[in-house]
């Protein structure tokens, strides 16, 4: 039986599939599938798979996305493969209505997350009808979480079965790397600052993820309190900036420190050095950042979003607020500060409540029984 997971570029296939294409490939056959990267020789080495490159656009680009479509088709019809699993929208668009057209039986899409909720006009009824394409195309459809197959029932993108696996999650966390090692402490001793209290946010600098409310909230907090922020991401200027007045908060404010990128390793003492993790992102599929500092023992703050929502309870491991509200953040923030037993409480509960759901090995578990389920007939596997 053979396997095709494809994603739009290779850095999310990288990302997601990590560990998962090798142990997959012990039972089938498996392909990689991805736009054109050094990431695809990576994969290759590290999962043990044939990789596949076919030029894919994140945006919309209507000839670029025509002739991809026709190089899908003939891949298809080359490897005639049993399953094409696609995750992230242009992926699942093309690879959905390729694999049906070349009349591949088992068509999986996985919805990482949703941007028509947050989008207008025009382009929110594009995004409506490309994703409804893809799950008319489909022969199973994965939410990621309940959010998102709550969003994908009521807004009538397809009335077709949803099945979230396990808990949600297509990653899931590996508790051991996720963990405060005498390295990663030792690393940390370097980052900390027992004298204000830490907090750290880790995603992309821009608009959707919060960082203007963030800032705005933080800068307020930082004059009547002894407190920094740690914003640990790219900035991408081209697509969703971020506003002028967070910029000059981001370099005028002492109390902010911008760190940029940090990946793996290099990653972990930032969790390690900080007291709180704020995420207040407009959308997200499964936030995977919020369950790294769950690992981590960090109280996490969120917005009541898809994702997060259903990986911090209230006032439990951490607390949810509005999205978009710049004094309900502050509110948050202050009392992460202030409320010492609250704030134990959380403290206490955060390994453990993602350890109990999110493990990686009962995240993967779940995809590998849900495949085992939908192969018509495994006797011939190789």
């Amino acid at each position: 039986m053979k396997i095709i997971r494809a994603t739009t570029v290779p850095e999310s296939l990288d990302a997601f599939c990590q560990g998962i294409l090798r142990m997959l490939n012990e039972k089938y056959e498996v392909v990689a599938l991805s736009s054109p990267g050094q990431e695809m020789q990576v994969i290759a080495a590290r999962e043990g798979v044939r990789t596949i490159s076919v030029p894919m656009e994140r945006h919309i680009s209507l000839l670029k996305d025509i002739k991809a479509l026709w190089q899908l088709i003939r891949v298809f019809r080359q490897e005639r493969p049993d399953m094409v699993h696609s995750m992230t929208p242009k992926a699942g668009l093309l690879c959905m209505v390729a694999a049906w057209m070349t009349h591949v039986p088992i068509r999986v899409h996985t919805f990482t997350g949703l941007v028509f909720p947050t989008s207008k006009g025009f382009q929110r009824r594009l995004l409506m009808l490309t994703d409804a394409i893809t799950c008319w195309c489909a022969t199973h459809i994965i939410p990621e979480g309940e959010g998102v197959k709550r969003d994908l029932l009521d807004y009538g993108i397809t009335n077709k079965n949803l099945r979230v696996l396990g808990f949600g999650n297509i990653r899931g966390v590996d508790m051991h790397f996720y963990s405060r090692r005498k390295e990663v402490m030792d690393r940390a001793r370097d980052l900390r600052d027992a004298s204000r209290f830490t907090f750290l946010f880790v995603g992309r600098i821009v608009r959707d993820k919060g960082i203007n409310e963030l800032c705005e909230a933080f800068d307020k907090l930082s004059k009547d309190h002894h407190a920094r922020l740690l914003l640990v991401g790219p900035r991408e200027n081209r697509f969703d900036p971020v506003s002028e007045h967070t910029l000059a908060l981001i370099d005028t404010n002492p109390a902010i420190e911008y760190v940029g990128e940090k990946l793996s390793e290099d990653l972990l003492p930032y969790y390690a050095a900080s007291d709180c993790f704020v995420f207040p992102s407009y959308r997200e599929g499964f936030p995977n950042t919020v369950l790294e500092a769950g690992a981590m023992g960090l109280p996490c703050i969120v917005t009541n979003i898809n994702g997060s929502r259903e990986i911090i309870v209230e006032n439990e491991n951490g607390i949810i607020i509005p999205p978009q509200d710049t004094e309900a953040l502050y509110d948050a923030m202050l009392r992460m500060m202030t409320d010492k037993k609250a704030l134990s409480y959380m403290v206490s509960n955060a390994r453990n409540m993602i350890g109990s759901r999110f493990e990686q090995g009962f995240v993967r578990q779940c995809l590998f029984d849900f495949y085992d389920a939908i192969m018509p007939d495994n006797s011939d596997v190789i």
